[in-house]
């Protein structure tokens, strides 16, 4: 008899686990296409640990943080050995598409170099 109900309840259990995942579920299901957990925010931080600092889950589809503020990624531009004519043209189109995001959203800021060093590009 009681090898029935611990069966039972495993059985309750494992039915249910497949349907939990909506709610609070792992941020990595809501990542927006061509950004992955290890890919790097700054030198020494990953999306991974930069989404565990915001304490960011998945919820209804869309990536939040702990206030329920949607998540958006921004990979910024300016990695320049040699910088083109229009450079700072380009640089102030990025600070004002940032400003606009960040008044809507939480804005993790990709860096340009990824996980390179910057203090070795010349």
């Amino acid at each position: 008899m009681m090898n029935e109900v611990m069966l039972w309840y495993a059985a309750v259990f494992l039915s249910c686990a497949s349907v939990l995942p909506a709610a609070g579920a792992s941020p990595a299901r809501c990542l927006p296409a061509g950004i992955e957990l290890s890919d790097a925010v700054s030198p020494r931080l990953t999306v991974e640990g930069k989404l565990m600092e915001l304490q960011a889950r998945c919820e209804q589809g869309r990536l939040v943080d702990v206030d329920g503020k949607e998540i958006r990624f921004y990979r910024l531009t300016g990695c320049w050995g040699n910088p083109p004519a229009d450079y700072r043209e380009r640089l102030d189109r990025q600070r004002t598409e940032l400003e606009g995001l960040k008044a809507r959203y939480t804005v993790i800021e990709m860096t340009c170099g990824g996980d390179r060093d910057m203090r070795r590009i010349n």
